[in-house]
């Protein structure tokens, strides 16, 4: 009985020693971190921002994302998901964080906190080239398209009422839309608009702006060591002429 004894203590013993050698994988406070990986969120139809090219997600987002990647010594991997899942997925930990053309609003600093600004987005309404809509002042009786959950989502619904609004999973389905006549407007980011308009004949970007906003980068609101470092590489980036450099490459002055 005491040799049984001693030999289960013994396997005990063993499979202890393991675990502690490496049967176990450290994680930290944000589990997509886990291993020197940064997980980003983003939404991979909004060019020049984020979209695909083949099975590749590049674009603004997609470059700043791995010099910051590169800055804090981590590797960068890219998820695309619905955009109005990525706050979600960055409060649970699904992903280190989120970076999709996202303005920062009050109702959405409630759930996350924000990077420092690394570019500015404009809102602008697109239109058919023979619509009598000239300004946002015109769309008070007209259905507006929107993608789901931006702040164009947001600020028509509150100008103009949520019955004057139709919200859709992406921006090319809200133009789409507009082409098939099924809403007379579309508020959308101006460099997005740019690639949509280009792509469908008979549609136009109004001059006059619809709103003017911050992009940045959202992290969940406990993982404030992983917030300062996007800080520090942020604004080293800015500093040496990186984000700039890659922001006109898709954008040209």
């Amino acid at each position: 009985m005491k040799k049984i004894l001693a030999l289960s203590l013994a396997v005990l013993f063993v499979l202890l020693a393991f675990a502690g050698c490496g049967g176990k994988t450290e994680t930290t406070e944000n589990g997509s971190e886990t291993a020197g990986k940064l997980v980003m969120a983003t939404n991979a139809s909004f060019p020049p921002y984020e979209y695909k090219d083949g099975d590749a997600i590049v674009g603004i987002d997609a470059e700043i994302a791995d010099a910051i990647a590169k800055k804090i010594g981590m590797e960068l991997e890219i998820v695309d998901t619905e955009f109005d899942s990525i706050i979600a997925g960055v409060q649970s930990g699904k992903f280190s964080m989120g970076m999709a053309g996202m303005t920062v609003t009050e109702k959405r600093m409630e759930s996350v906190n924000f990077s420092d600004t690394y570019a500015k987005g404009v809102q602008v309404i697109i239109v058919k080239e023979d619509s009598t809509i000239a300004g946002p002042e015109d769309l008070g009786d007209v259905m507006i398209g929107v993608q789901q959950s931006t702040t164009g989502h947001i600020y028509a619904s509150d100008d103009y009422g949520e019955d004057h609004v139709t919200a859709f999973k992406t921006g090319n389905d809200a133009v789409q839309a507009l082409v098939a006549d099924k809403v007379s407007a579309v508020i959308i980011d101006n460099e997005p608009a740019k690639s949509y308009v280009a792509s469908n004949p008979g549609l136009k970007i109004l001059d006059t702006a619809y709103a003017e906003e911050d992009y940045a980068i959202c992290v969940a609101k406990e993982n404030t060591e992983l917030l300062d470092k996007i800080n520090t590489a942020l604004a080293e980036l800015t500093k040496d002429g990186t984000i700039d450099a890659i922001i006109t490459k898709y954008i040209p002055a």
